[in-house]
């Protein structure tokens, strides 16, 4: 096996918007929350492909808040950038900005950290992915938390004892 080599952030970046259409909301004229999850989930998937060069699948999906309300004609811009490779898997942060343009509103609506894991594409089995080279302060920044989400993530799922995960303890520790 060929060892892989580091990607930047930034070569993976990904950029998808879209139009919010009748079909896309709900009776009050909103965009349904799985019609976005859905986009966020593709944003992503596009983002962990590029920097896995394999096929990915989606692993979890953290918290996704709805901050302001998004209507019919809105346009949506979703960013996505990984923040952290592991031995199989990327954590990815995922942005959302609404742009409404009849009002010239421009603002984030919402953002998550989705996981995804690189496939072998014979095997369809978990295959490693390239680790990340930072270049900016927020990279790193984001690099170092990727740790402990990822932590919170397994004990929430049952997978890690809240004692091994080491990157938390000082949350899990009893006083």
């Amino acid at each position: 096996m060929s060892q892989l080599s580091n990607k930047s952030i930034q070569s993976s970046f990904t950029i998808m918007t879209e139009m919010v259409m009748p079909n896309d909301t709900n009776t009050l004229g909103n965009l349904m929350g799985g019609n976005l999850m859905k986009w966020m989930d593709i944003a992503g998937a596009i983002c962990a492909a590029r920097h896995a060069e394999n096929y990915v699948v989606t692993a979890s999906v953290d918290n996704v808040s709805f901050e302001h309300p998004i209507k019919l004609g809105d346009i949506i811009t979703l960013q996505a950038k990984v923040t952290r490779a592991f031995n199989t898997s990327l954590e990815i942060f995922i942005e959302v900005f609404v742009n409404d343009i009849k009002n010239k509103v421009h603002l984030k609506s919402n953002h998550a950290y989705l996981t995804f894991v690189g496939l072998d594409p014979v095997t369809l089995k978990p295959t490693p992915v390239p680790q990340v080279d930072l270049e900016t302060e927020i990279e790193k920044q984001l690099f170092e938390g990727a740790m402990r989400r990822r932590q919170v993530r397994l004990v929430l799922a049952g997978r890690m004892k809240p004692s091994d995960a080491l990157d938390l303890k000082a949350f899990f520790a009893q006083s």
